[in-house]
């Protein structure tokens, strides 16, 4: 049984890649193009406007999977400097400072690190070329 279930394990981590590359390409559209933005709009040039920008591009790199490992590393310090100059000024615990997400999407990217893009991505696309 356990070996049918890891045997999905590539697959799911592609499915992983898709879905957080989805929810942080969304933060920088919101940020960059106003798409859905909400209350938020950073002024340009703002810090928040530059990590919208960090979002934008290596948020789309790393859902296509391309340089998936070089984005998830950035995207992975965007968080972790998200967290501590924005949320950890407030209170060192998350359900305090309201950086749960950025403290929880910098170890998933630090993840994708280690782990690669998986198969459903343009690195493994180029990778059996």
């Amino acid at each position: 049984m356990v070996n049918k279930i890891q045997a999905y394990q590539p697959v799911l981590l592609s499915i992983l890649r898709i879905a957080v590359g989805l929810v942080i390409f969304s933060f920088g559209m919101a940020k960059i193009f106003h798409f859905h933005a909400g209350t938020f709009m950073p002024p340009t040039g703002s810090l928040p406007w530059i990590a919208g920008l960090f979002e934008l591009v290596f948020g789309f790199l790393f859902l296509v999977g391309f340089q998936t490992r070089i984005a998830a590393f950035l995207l992975s310090g965007l968080m972790a400097a998200a967290y501590f100059i924005s949320h950890f000024p407030k209170s060192i615990f998350p359900p305090e400072n309201g950086g749960m997400a950025a403290a929880v999407l910098c170890f998933v990217f630090l993840y994708f690190v280690t782990s690669g893009a998986g198969p459903l991505s343009v690195d493994a696309k180029l990778n059996k070329a």
